[in-house]
C-alpha cells in the first residue's frame, strides 16, 4: 500500500490517511536491517537514530491499535508528546546559541585586559584645540564653486554612430537600374557597384539584382568559380513601369 521514505509513512498514519492496521511493518525494519549489512555499517548515525525513532512511534501506534487498552488515546494525542521534545530541542539550540555568544564576549574581555589604561590625563599646559575648517578657504574659492555648482551641464547625447541608416531602398534602386542598365549592356557586379562607399548599399543592390532578375528583366551569369557576376539586361529598351512605379513588394532573401 505504500512506497516512499519511513517519515512520510509516520505523516500519513498521524493524519489518517493511510490506517496503521493496513500496513506490514516487518518488512520495512528488514529491508533496513539489509541496508545497513549491505554497507557495512557506512550509514550516518543521525539517519540510524532517526529510522529507530520512526520505527518506535509505527511499532507503538499500531501495537496500541492491535491491543486495546481502558487507557486508549487517539493518535494526534500519542504524537503530542514527541512535538513537545521536538520543542525541549528547539529551545536546547537556542540555550547553547547563547552560551556560545557568552564565551565569544568573555574572550573579548579576557583580550582586552592585556592592554594598560592611561592612568592619567593630558599635560599641564595641553591645549585642544578644533582645527579651523575656513582656514584656507577665501571667497574666490567660494564664488568658483558656487559658478561650478550652479553652471549649466550639458545634455547627454546617445551615439548612434553604429546605427546603419538606410539611404537607398531596394525599391528605388530596382527602378535606377531599370534606367541604366538597358543602355550598358553586359556589365558586371563588380563594375556596378564600384563607386559605392557603404556596405549596405552594396548589399541593396545585390538585393536589386536578384529582383530584377525574378521579374525577368535581365540574366545573371558567372564565368567561373568565384568569378564576378555578368548582369545583362534582357531586350532594348528600360521598362517603364519599373521606373514610374518607383517602388515594389520585394520578396525577402535568406542569407
Amino acid at each position: 500500500m505504500f512506497n516512499g521514505p519511513i517519515d512520510l509513512l509516520l505523516h500519513l498514519v498521524s493524519t489518517h490517511e493511510l490506517d496503521i492496521l493496513e500496513i506490514p511493518l516487518a518488512p520495512l525494519v528488514d529491508a533496513f536491517v539489509s541496508l545497513v549489512v549491505a554497507t557495512r555499517g557506512e550509514i550516518a548515525m543521525d539517519q540510524l537514530s532517526d529510522f529507530l525513532l520512526t520505527a518506535s512511534i509505527l511499532l507503538e501506534i499500531k501495537s496500541k491499535r492491535l491491543l486495546p487498552g481502558a487507557d486508549d488515546v487517539e493518535g494526534d494525542e500519542e504524537l503530542v508528546g514527541w512535538e513537545q521534545r521536538d520543542l525541549l530541542l528547539a529551545r536546547l539550540l537556542e540555550l547553547r546559541a547563547y552560551s556560545a555568544t557568552a564565551d565569544l564576549f568573555v574572550g573579548l574581555l579576557d583580550q582586552a585586559a592585556l592592554s594598560i589604561a592611561r592612568s592619567f590625563g593630558f599635560d599641564e599646559g595641553f591645549e585642544m584645540k578644533a582645527p579651523d575648517l575656513l582656514e584656507l578657504v577665501t571667497p574666490e574659492i567660494l564664488l568658483a564653486a558656487y559658478e561650478h555648482a550652479t553652471e549649466e551641464r550639458p545634455e547627454k547625447g546617445v551615439d548612434l554612430f553604429h546605427v546603419t541608416i538606410d539611404s537607398v531602398t531596394v525599391a528605388e534602386t530596382v527602378a535606377d537600374l531599370a534606367r541604366t542598365l538597358p543602355k550598358s549592356g553586359a556589365v558586371s557586379f563588380r563594375s556596378l557597384v564600384q563607386h559605392l562607399s557603404e556596405r549596405i548599399e552594396v548589399i541593396v543592390h545585390f538585393l536589386a539584382v536578384l529582383e530584377l532578375c525574378k521579374l525577368g528583366r535581365l540574366s545573371i551569369g558567372q564565368g567561373a568559380t568565384f568569378g564576378d557576376l555578368e548582369i545583362m539586361w534582357l531586350g532594348d529598351t528600360p521598362d517603364e513601369g519599373l521606373i514610374e512605379a518607383g517602388m515594389l513588394e520585394v520578396d525577402d532573401y535568406d542569407g
